[in-house]
Protein backbone atom coordinates (compact mmCIF):
# COMPACT_ATOMS: atom_id res chain seq x y z
CA UNK A 1 0.00 0.00 0.00
CA UNK A 2 1.40 3.70 -0.89
CA UNK A 3 2.49 6.08 1.65
CA UNK A 4 0.70 9.32 2.14
CA UNK A 5 1.16 11.52 4.61
CA UNK A 6 -2.28 11.11 6.86
CA UNK A 7 -4.59 13.60 6.18
CA UNK A 8 -7.26 15.57 8.88
CA UNK A 9 -10.23 12.76 9.13
CA UNK A 10 -12.54 15.84 10.09
CA UNK A 11 -15.14 16.24 8.13
CA UNK A 12 -17.21 13.38 6.89
CA UNK A 13 -17.27 14.13 3.46
CA UNK A 14 -14.87 13.13 0.32
CA UNK A 15 -13.67 16.17 -0.59
CA UNK A 16 -12.78 16.53 -4.25
CA UNK A 17 -11.11 18.51 -6.40
CA UNK A 18 -12.48 21.23 -8.22
CA UNK A 19 -11.74 20.57 -12.33
CA UNK A 20 -12.80 24.46 -12.96
CA UNK A 21 -15.06 23.84 -14.65
CA UNK A 22 -17.31 25.46 -11.73
CA UNK A 23 -19.90 22.46 -11.00
CA UNK A 24 -19.32 20.84 -7.82
CA UNK A 25 -22.76 18.45 -7.75
CA UNK A 26 -23.38 19.87 -4.07
CA UNK A 27 -20.05 18.47 -3.00
CA UNK A 28 -17.08 20.48 -0.91
CA UNK A 29 -14.40 21.60 -3.12
CA UNK A 30 -11.03 21.83 -1.66
CA UNK A 31 -7.43 20.61 -1.94
CA UNK A 32 -5.08 19.29 0.61
CA UNK A 33 -3.50 22.31 3.12
CA UNK A 34 -0.34 19.80 3.40
CA UNK A 35 1.12 19.26 0.20
CA UNK A 36 4.26 18.19 1.06
CA UNK A 37 7.24 18.07 4.69
CA UNK A 38 10.66 17.37 4.28
CA UNK A 39 11.41 15.14 7.27
CA UNK A 40 14.50 16.18 8.57
CA UNK A 41 17.37 13.55 9.27
CA UNK A 42 21.45 13.76 10.05
CA UNK A 43 22.29 10.23 8.48
CA UNK A 44 20.49 9.51 5.80
CA UNK A 45 21.55 5.69 4.99
CA UNK A 46 20.21 5.11 8.58
CA UNK A 47 16.66 7.44 8.22
CA UNK A 48 16.13 5.27 4.97
CA UNK A 49 17.03 1.92 6.62
CA UNK A 50 14.57 2.85 9.25
CA UNK A 51 11.65 4.19 7.68
CA UNK A 52 12.32 1.15 4.76
CA UNK A 53 11.54 -1.25 7.60
CA UNK A 54 8.44 0.77 9.31
CA UNK A 55 6.45 1.23 6.04
CA UNK A 56 7.80 -2.19 4.36
CA UNK A 57 8.85 -0.49 1.43
CA UNK A 58 12.11 0.06 0.06
CA UNK A 59 13.51 3.88 -0.36
CA UNK A 60 16.22 4.75 -2.10
CA UNK A 61 18.63 7.54 -1.91
CA UNK A 62 18.68 10.44 -4.69
CA UNK A 63 20.43 13.54 -4.71
CA UNK A 64 18.73 17.04 -6.65
CA UNK A 65 21.59 20.01 -6.91
CA UNK A 66 23.76 19.04 -3.90
CA UNK A 67 20.55 17.99 -1.59
CA UNK A 68 20.63 14.26 -0.61
CA UNK A 69 16.85 12.75 0.04
CA UNK A 70 14.63 9.74 -0.47
CA UNK A 71 11.23 10.19 -1.45
CA UNK A 72 8.43 8.55 0.79
CA UNK A 73 6.00 6.35 -1.64
CA UNK A 74 2.32 8.35 -2.61
CA UNK A 75 -0.44 7.88 -4.62
CA UNK A 76 -0.95 9.07 -7.95
CA UNK A 77 -0.32 12.92 -9.23
CA UNK A 78 -1.01 15.47 -6.34
CA UNK A 79 -0.64 13.11 -3.91
CA UNK A 80 0.80 14.19 -0.21
CA UNK A 81 3.66 13.17 0.30
CA UNK A 82 7.10 14.04 1.45
CA UNK A 83 10.89 12.96 1.91
CA UNK A 84 14.00 12.43 4.22
CA UNK A 85 15.96 14.99 3.62
CA UNK A 86 19.89 16.05 4.69
CA UNK A 87 20.11 19.67 4.56
CA UNK A 88 22.61 21.99 7.05
CA UNK A 89 19.53 24.47 7.85
CA UNK A 90 16.80 21.50 8.85
CA UNK A 91 17.38 19.68 12.26
CA UNK A 92 15.68 16.75 13.45
CA UNK A 93 13.22 17.49 16.51
CA UNK A 94 10.83 16.77 18.48
CA UNK A 95 9.35 19.51 19.12
CA UNK A 96 7.48 21.35 16.90
CA UNK A 97 4.26 19.94 14.28
CA UNK A 98 3.57 16.54 14.81
CA UNK A 99 3.84 14.83 11.05
CA UNK A 100 1.06 11.80 10.57
CA UNK A 101 2.63 9.03 8.27
CA UNK A 102 -0.06 6.18 7.16
CA UNK A 103 1.09 2.91 7.74
CA UNK A 104 -2.85 1.94 7.02
CA UNK A 105 -3.91 -1.59 8.92
CA UNK A 106 0.24 -2.42 9.78
CA UNK A 107 -0.08 0.01 12.84
CA UNK A 108 1.01 -2.75 15.11
CA UNK A 109 3.51 -4.32 12.69
CA UNK A 110 5.03 -0.79 11.88
CA UNK A 111 5.15 -0.30 15.85
CA UNK A 112 7.12 -3.55 16.73
CA UNK A 113 9.80 -1.75 14.19
CA UNK A 114 10.89 1.04 15.25
CA UNK A 115 13.13 0.20 18.17
CA UNK A 116 14.14 -2.72 16.37
CA UNK A 117 15.48 0.33 13.71
CA UNK A 118 16.61 2.58 16.06
CA UNK A 119 13.87 4.69 17.00
CA UNK A 120 11.81 4.76 20.50
CA UNK A 121 7.95 4.68 20.78
CA UNK A 122 7.01 7.30 23.17
CA UNK A 123 3.13 6.59 22.89
CA UNK A 124 2.28 2.96 21.94
CA UNK A 125 -1.38 2.49 19.27
CA UNK A 126 -4.10 4.10 20.95
CA UNK A 127 -7.37 5.48 19.64
CA UNK A 128 -7.23 9.12 18.16
CA UNK A 129 -10.79 9.61 18.47
CA UNK A 130 -13.40 8.68 15.56
CA UNK A 131 -9.97 9.56 13.59
CA UNK A 132 -8.83 5.94 13.83
CA UNK A 133 -5.24 4.89 15.84
CA UNK A 134 -1.62 5.95 16.49
CA UNK A 135 1.18 5.74 17.92
CA UNK A 136 3.86 8.79 18.45
CA UNK A 137 7.47 7.44 18.03
CA UNK A 138 10.88 9.29 17.43
CA UNK A 139 12.27 8.14 14.42
CA UNK A 140 15.87 6.84 14.06
CA UNK A 141 17.15 10.94 13.24
CA UNK A 142 15.53 12.16 16.65
CA UNK A 143 11.98 13.58 15.13
CA UNK A 144 9.11 12.82 16.87
CA UNK A 145 6.30 11.39 14.34
CA UNK A 146 3.20 9.76 14.62
CA UNK A 147 2.38 6.02 12.91
CA UNK A 148 -1.68 6.40 11.58
CA UNK A 149 -4.14 4.33 10.79
CA UNK A 150 -7.78 3.97 10.40
CA UNK A 151 -8.01 0.54 11.53
CA UNK A 152 -6.73 -1.17 14.67
CA UNK A 153 -4.71 -3.90 13.22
Amino acid sequence: MPLDVARSRSMSFDPIIDDNDGVTDGRLTMSNTIVWTDIPVVDLDRAIQFYSAVFDTKLSKEDFGGISLAVLPHAGEGGVSGCLAQMEDNKPSQYGPLIYLSVDGRLEAASSLVEKNGGKVLAPKHPNGPYGFRAIIVDSEGNRVALHSQSDS
